[in-house]
């Protein structure tokens, strides 16, 4: 903080030099020294204060509105050669101000430039062996707080932000205890932790983990984690809230995104990332390639919403995104973190989801959808299947709405999914008090083929069913032959799953079969001893898919 105000009196000092006038006659000097003196000192103070609020980077490029107020100042309180002099710094601090101000009419090509993405048709079809989606955060964040019991000196705290992350090849949201006034800071001095709860399990109980923080968000004057990195590193730009990371260990760390600016102190672009120690006030910093391992969100969802911005606004500069609109997508605002949606790939690394519709009023069709390495800020864009017209996440949650329309429940957080070669949403389904009721499944490209279920695996068995009935592929292609076979079922087994039963069975020469009743009303009578006759897909997976079953003496 010391740096901080010595670094105000210089520039008060400076501002006080061009603002009072300098050549006056030998008696008055002494009152020339004493007003830039008593100017000084009053602007120190200003200029202390605003830099300790709005806690902005201390580059002297801040400063250029101040500059153009002290010379302008100058101008008229200076006499002679004097004034001709500060006219001159006026009129260069009038340009100097020009082009800070219009910067964004004209560095959209570069801010386009750095957030270009590489262009695929569609992500990899999704391996149904895993858990193709998140708990809600909502409904998280309701079952954390009727957790916050397990919090010591419960009145002191409230719960902080929740994210989603990795720990120790768990995903789970973590979610910081964080004062929750003035005086309950002055009281309680630290916080004594944070939240964990699984990010796959609905059924999970959020556990509390004692780890005291003293650099927090919720903490005031130099304790205030996000004033003290500043303070650290003054001259930094950074975008984007204060994150928690936790490490395998179970340590917490703050960390913040850096960058510079695209073009005079307008535009972003990250380049690394800063750790802060909540217990120590440890600084320490991370250009992208260097990350920690623990680290998943080194770039911050707010740094992707605003690349995501740039690439679909500016594809042919600023002007069109306000005008023509040519070829203008504009990105999702149906994110859970700032826009956008963190979702894991099958090895485990964290990615930015986000659609992309078109500017047109009206239209809920998807232009495509981008993927963005939380890591390293490196995105992908999906134009999706040229041929077919996509629902946008939008869309989906409509349908969601209209399906439960008399249960009052809604969707929330939208990921679109390749199942079994459909690009397809999947949205959990809370009802009003924020309670996770369903997993909904839609198909982006046909939204009258859906299924939904308690789990996204049941709910994923119905949709392939679905999809079949609705005779779309089910293997991430169209090359899926049918076949017809006749046997006598050996074993069978029925789950009730949703409105429906799925009925698998195997016939005496060891190929099974899944079958929903769905598809095959008299399907929940099939036991074993039966004979069928099967017309099924030959998909190559250990239960084939069946199209249409006759069960022999059952008509």
């Amino acid at each position: 903080m010391g740096l901080t105000f010595l670094y105000s009196i210089i520039i008060a000092i400076v501002v006080a030099v061009l603002i009072m006038p300098l050549t006056l006659p030998k008696e008055k000097r002494k009152e020339i020294a004493a007003g830039i003196i008593g100017t000084a000192i009053g602007l120190a103070i200003i200029i202390f204060t605003f830099y300790y609020v709005t806690n902005i980077d201390r580059n002297l490029s801040a400063l250029w509105p101040l500059a153009i107020l002290a010379t302008g100042l100058g101008v008229f309180s200076a006499t002679g050669k004097e004034r001709q002099i500060k006219g001159v710094l006026f009129l260069a601090s009038l340009v100097f101000g020009g082009y800070m101000l219009s910067a964004l009419l004209f560095n959209a090509d570069e801010k386009f430039d750095s957030a270009k993405m590489k262009q695929e048709v569609e992500i990899e079809a999704f391996d149904e062996k895993e858990t193709p989606a998140s708990v809600p955060p909502k409904f998280a964040r309701n079952k954390m707080k009727k957790a916050f019991g397990q919090v010591p000196n419960t009145s002191y705290y409230e719960l902080g932000r929740l994210q989603i992350q990795k720990v120790d090849d768990a995903f789970v949201y973590i979610a910081p205890v964080e004062f929750s006034g003035f005086f309950k800071w002055v009281n309680g001095d630290t916080t004594p932790g944070y939240f964990m709860m699984s990010a796959t399990d609905s059924t999970d109980n959020p556990k509390f983990v004692k780890a005291e923080m003293s650099y927090t968000p919720s903490s005031f004057f130099q304790k205030n984690v996000a004033r003290h990195l500043r303070l650290e590193l003054p001259e930094t730009i950074f975008h984007g809230d204060m994150q928690l990371e936790i490490d395998d260990e179970g340590k917490p760390h703050y960390i913040r995104s850096f960058g510079k600016f695209v073009s005079a102190r307008n535009g972003f672009e990250v380049t690394g990332v800063a750790v802060v120690n909540p217990q120590s006030g440890d600084v320490k910093t991370y250009a992208l390639n260097e990350v920690p391992d623990f680290i998943d969100g080194a770039v911050s969802p707010e740094v992707v919403s605003l690349q995501n911005s740039y690439f679909g606004n500016y594809v042919h500069g600023f002007w069109n995104s306000k005008f023509g609109k040519k070829d203008v997508k504009l990105p999702s605002d149906e994110g859970t973190e700032a826009n956008v949606s963190p979702v894991f790939n099958e090895n485990g690394e964290m990615y930015y989801f986000t659609d992309f519709t078109s500017p047109k009023e009206g239209v809920d069709s998807m232009l495509g959808y981008s993927l963005t390495d939380a890591r390293t800020g490196e995105a992908t864009y999906y134009t999706g299947n040229m041929e077919e017209s996509y629902m946008d996440s939008y869309g989906a949650l409509q349908i969601v709405e209209k399906k439960f329309i008399e249960k009052k429940w809604f969707g929330e957080m939208p990921i679109l999914y390749n199942f079994y070669g459909e690009a397809s949403w999947l949205t959990p389904v809370l009802d009003a008090n924020g309670f996770l009721q369903n997993y909904f499944i839609v198909s982006a490209a046909n939204p009258e083929i859906s299924a939904f279920a308690n789990t996204p695996n049941e709910a994923l068995k119905l949709y392939k069913t679905a999809l079949q009935r609705g005779g779309s592929s089910v293997d991430g292609s169209s090359s899926s032959e049918e076949a017809t076979t006749t046997g006598n079922v050996e074993r069978v087994y029925k789950e009730r799953v949703g409105d429906f039963t799925l009925v698998s069975f195997m016939l005496t020469d060891g190929t099974n079969y899944l079958v929903s009743t769905e598809v095959e009303p008299l399907a929940v009578y099939l036991k074993e001893g039966d004979q069928v006759n099967v017309t099924y897909l030959n998909t190559g997976e250990m239960f084939l898919p069946v199209k249409e079953m006759k069960i022999t003496g059952l008509e």
